[in-house]
């Protein structure tokens, strides 16, 4: 069973930064991760989604602050967010997706944005 694990969340003021991770508890082939966020009373939201070729993209809302990145040894998937704004208060969630079937969620990680 897949499992994958955000961490990295937390408190942060606004104009500071935070890095999340999303670790898969095993290796398997993916065809592109990303990350979501859900604030309060918000839809969840796709925030940026990096490809198996490297290819990434994001939200307008994010672009130019925040990056996501990928350790291809590990699956392993990051997103450092600098210039926080309390806009950006929600739960995170990595998803990875495979070529067959719906993918996989992480449980989510807080980032609260607060002076």
């Amino acid at each position: 069973q897949v499992q994958l694990v955000e961490s990295g969340g937390g408190l942060v003021q606004p104009g500071g930064s935070l890095r999340l991770s999303c670790t898969p508890n095993i290796i398997f082939k993916i065809t592109a991760m990303a990350w979501y966020r859900q604030g309060p009373g918000n839809q969840r939201e796709l925030v940026a989604q990096i490809t198996a070729d490297g290819s990434t993209t994001y939200a307008q809302s994010v672009k130019d602050r925040f990056t996501v990145s990928r350790d291809r040894a590990t699956n392993r998937m990051y997103l450092q967010m600098n210039s926080l704004k309390a806009d950006d208060t929600a739960v995170y969630y990595c998803h990875f997706s495979m070529s067959k079937g719906p993918g996989y969620w992480g449980h989510g990680t807080q980032v609260t944005v607060s002076s």
